[in-house]
């Protein structure tokens, strides 16, 4: 027995931070290869924070040592580089998340499909529609990489620039903010695992449990801290100006000036699932939209998304978060969609600020299939023996979605191609039933005249 301690302690002890093995996830019988973050000493044992290699950090958790194959130990070596970690001063950032994961359930199809497909859209490059010529007829080609100044930089479309205001800084190195430092959270009638590091009060990230007010969202650390907080908080919705109300969902207005405390502790309450931004605590040159659910208690918060309020790259959202109680529902999508409906109201093209988390790649992914296919199947019916036309403009102009989210969404369906000279959309049946099936569930949806809001020129003033 004296043998088996002895040797039990001296295999533990190999365990250290960088060290690689497969590791059991929690509830599943699946090993995948795993990464020693930090050990720490409990009552019970010893517990080793694990990161699953090519997984995203929202599964990282602490594990007991009978979950680690030790067998296959990998010792960290010393000219590995060191990986992408954190830092949090004064502003807290984490490495990208952005996973190419496989495309929406838009399956697309091209000409070569053995069942024959509905009319093709020529989509013209330059905003002039030519008269029509018939259908062109020719082998398919690649695409050309064509030298206008309005041209489809297909080749560059597909790797967008990764800047913004809140993209994550990778140039720094930080443990701590590698571990999740939250248990729980308690948000209304709501308790949220966390999924990432947020930077609470250290005086708090030591209690199981946080609890939030879901109103004014003010953090406390006991149920008692909360009821008498609730005694004194007269707030039943969001800070700010309610710019939208159909049904049980509104939208409100929130300046990142006027309502600095409400702003930080979104922005806190945000980064414990987001791992892809910045989080800033000066929040001045930012919006926020806050979509809340109506009830008889009062408007209860389901998502967000910022943007700033002067975007040099013409960005409509800065971040964007479905709480987890929310996802799965249809609220993603409805909060893309508000962002672009702004965007119609400003007369702008707009675009998230990149990258995405993969969850956020998913979902604008989708989103942006959806609402071009729905641009193009609303095209009036051509007569006999002709082929509806639109340009990539026109399209922009219709969604408010950016030219290279455009071409890059239909790059990724395969749904473009080039015949003779022109770029041609081809929608085979099967895209096309399965839109109709994708928009048959979206059972809400954003009633422009609904929003009541008018766009202001913050250029042309003197203060936010």
């Amino acid at each position: 027995m004296a043998e088996n301690n002895v040797s039990s302690i001296k295999t533990e002890d190999l365990v250290v931070e960088g060290c690689r093995m497969p590791v059991r996830m929690d509830q599943t019988d699946e090993w995948p290869l795993g990464e020693i973050i930090s050990r720490k000493d409990t009552d019970d044992g010893v517990l080793f924070y694990v990161h699953y290699i090519d997984y995203n950090k929202r599964l990282d958790d602490w594990v007991t040592l009978d979950r680690l194959n030790l067998e296959k130990l990998q010792m960290p070596h010393k000219e590995a580089k060191t990986p992408q970690k954190e830092i949090l001063t004064p502003n807290c950032s984490s490495r990208a998340s952005t996973p190419e994961r496989e495309l929406p359930a838009l399956a697309a199809s091209t000409l070569a499909a053995p069942t024959p497909p509905p009319a093709p859209v020529v989509v013209h490059v330059n905003g002039n529609v030519p008269k029509n010529k018939g259908n062109p007829v020719g082998r398919k080609r690649k695409l050309p990489f064509l030298e206008t100044e309005d041209s489809l930089d297909i080749l560059n479309v597909n790797a967008p620039r990764q800047t913004g205001s809140m993209v994550a800084d990778k140039n720094h190195d930080d443990i701590i903010t590698r571990i999740k430092n939250i248990e729980m959270i308690v948000l209304g009638r709501h308790c949220i695992r966390p999924w990432y590091f947020s930077p609470y009060p250290i005086e708090l990230t030591s209690k199981p449990k946080i609890y939030l007010c879901e109103f004014c969202l003010k953090y406390v650390r006991s149920v008692k801290c909360l009821e008498r907080h609730k005694a004194k908080c007269k707030l039943r919705h969001p800070p700010g100006n309610e710019i939208y109300r159909k049904n049980p969902i509104s939208f409100f207005e929130i300046d990142g000036r006027k309502n600095k405390v409400y702003s930080q502790n979104l922005c806190l309450l945000a980064k414990l699932f987001l791992d892809h931004k910045t989080l800033y605590y000066d929040t001045d040159p930012f919006l926020f939209y806050v979509m809340t659910e109506f009830d008889s208690r009062g408007y209860h918060i389901v998502g967000y998304f910022s943007k700033e309020k002067e975007s040099t790259e013409d960005y409509n959202v800065a971040c964007i978060l479905t709480l987890p109680p929310f996802q799965r529902k249809g609220f993603g999508k409805l909060l893309i969609e508000f962002s672009y409906v702004l965007s119609q109201f400003e007369g702008k093209t707009g675009s998230p600020e990149k990258p995405l988390s993969d969850l956020g790649l998913l979902s604008y992914r989708s989103y942006w299939s959806q609402a071009i296919l729905e641009c193009i199947l609303k095209l009036p019916k051509p007569p006999d023996g002709e082929r509806a036309q639109i340009t990539i403009s026109d399209v922009c102009e219709s969604t408010s979605i950016r030219k290279e989210d455009v071409i890059y969404t239909l790059c990724n369906l395969n749904l473009i191609n080039y015949y003779k000279g022109q770029y041609v959309i081809t929608l085979a049946k099967d895209v096309v039933d399965a839109h109709q099936k994708a928009m048959s569930k979206r059972k809400i949806r954003i009633d422009p005249k609904s929003l009541h809001w008018t766009p202001k020129d913050w250029s042309k003033r003197g203060k936010w």
